[in-house]
């Protein structure tokens, strides 16, 4: 990938944050990583980095290592969010925790993120042989950005500088992630070698080394897109909040507002929408941002947090759904031919990454979080676990904690859902241990 952009290109990716998270196996340099992309980007004040000197030297990890035990053990154990800009691009970053035991919150950072940069440290791996193994947290991070979509994946190469043979090391080690990568059909950007500690092609290039001639990670990350929004499929809006407006001089009459996220496709004033689960139909009448001012010609948008004012009375609750009426008149060519419409039902097919230190089981009934909407759901059958290792499916009874595997879920009440490669809101859910109110599992439901 070239590092260099056009003038256009430059000023398109301006205006869009890239959303990004480290991942990998524990002690990897993650932490030290975005300490670096941080300083050496300038974007700490003098006094914060005054406060993580240790023994006259920085220490880079405790800039994104907030928690009093994180400090303590040198470890990262909840997501820390950071924020930083180049002349080229804006950067939200999120630094994933390496340990197992906290797979879920590395699973809730990748679910929004436009790009997974999975370190992989030189040090820990045997790569004075040609067939060297990865670490099965390497396997089971990639495996979980590639399963959430992550449409970007780099990998990235650590602490070569604390190796006798850098060049070498670099290249068995990037034979075994191609390897890896081939096996399981995962795609990726690019696998770049750095020394976060010493900041060798972490911000500016180091040319040749190790036999590597591309851009500098950040130069990587300056030019990957950040995930569009789906504006062409078919539309839908969670509803979140209902709100009764009592001014009569407002246009809108007093009509209730109905304010929620637009979860894909696009929203306008004139459109038809069906209200799940209710069915009823209306058209819409106004759509507002937070100001509750309408002069803006791209509300509506997917990604959006809109309200939604509508032409009659319907009864609406939070949880419900506003989804394109597809039988109303106004319904364009494109939008009929954008993708696959949302579907109605009360049993699905899905990938569970579970979080539980309880294993799910079949026949077990929880809670599942759709948008804003509860519903009992029960396991009606566990069609297989993915083995991290071979990447292959293998039988299993139950689900143990950090395990991926599909399974088949049936709902108290019918859901609205599409596949989540089409939409990530609609395509994924969450479920809940009814008796401990712990967050059980992640759900990606299939196409």
């Amino acid at each position: 990938m070239q590092a260099s952009l056009s003038n256009d290109q430059i000023e398109n990716l301006k205006d869009t944050a890239l959303k990004f998270i480290t991942c990998g196996s524990v002690d990897d340099g993650k932490s030290t990583l975005i300490g670096r992309l941080l300083v050496d980007s300038q974007a700490v004040l003098e006094d914060h980095l005054a406060g993580v000197q240790r023994k006259g030297e920085t220490d880079l990890a405790l800039l994104t290592d907030g928690l009093s035990a994180e400090r303590e053990q040198g470890i990262t154990i909840d997501v820390a969010y950071r924020y930083f800009s180049t002349e080229q691009r804006k950067f939200i970053i999120g630094d994933a925790p390496g340990h197992e035991q906290y797979t879920r919150n590395m699973v809730t950072a990748a679910s929004s993120a436009d790009c997974a940069v999975v370190l992989v440290d030189a040090t820990k791996l045997q790569w004075q042989k040609s067939d060297l193994e990865l670490l099965p947290q390497t396997r089971r991070h990639t495996l979980l950005a590639q399963l959430l979509k992550v449409p970007s994946i780099v990998f990235v190469v650590n602490k070569l500088d604390a190796v006798d043979d850098p060049a070498v090391a670099f290249a068995r080690i990037q034979e075994a992630l191609k390897k890896y990568a081939q096996e399981g059909s995962i795609q990726y950007k690019a696998i770049v070698p750095i020394s976060a500690l010493k900041g060798w092609n972490v911000v500016d290039a180091k040319p040749q080394w190790c036999g590597y001639s591309g851009p500098s990670l950040l130069q990587l990350l300056e030019s990957l897109p950040s995930t569009p929004p789906d504006l062409e499929a078919p539309l839908s809006v969670c509803i979140q909040w209902v709100e009764k407006q009592h001014d009569s001089a407002r246009t809108d009459q007093g009509r209730r507002v109905f304010w929620g996220r637009v979860a894909s496709g696009q929203l306008k004033v004139g459109q038809s929408v069906k209200v799940h689960p209710s069915a009823q139909t209306a058209k819409v009448a106004q759509v507002l941002n937070c100001t509750r001012q309408t002069e803006d010609k791209q509300l509506g948008m997917a990604g959006q947090s809109v309200g939604v004012i509508l032409d009659k009375e319907v009864d609406v609750s939070r949880g419900d759904w506003f989804l394109e009426d597809l039988n109303a008149s106004n319904t364009t060519s494109t939008q009929e031919n954008s993708g696959a419409p949302v579907q109605i039902v009360k049993s699905l097919e899905a990938t569970v990454c579970w979080l539980d230190d309880e294993p799910l089981v079949k026949g077990r009934t929880y809670l599942a979080l759709h948008g804003h909407q509860w519903v009992k759901a029960q396991v009606s059958e566990i069609v297989h676990r993915l083995n991290i290792l071979t990447l292959a499916p293998e039988e299993a009874d139950q689900l143990e904690p950090n395990a991926i595997g599909v399974v088949k879920l049936n709902f108290k009440e019918a859901l609205p859902i599409q596949s989540f490669e089409q939409c990530r809101l609609m395509g994924s859910m969450i479920l809940v241990d009814s008796a401990s109110h712990k967050t059980s599992g992640a759900v990606l439901i299939k196409g």
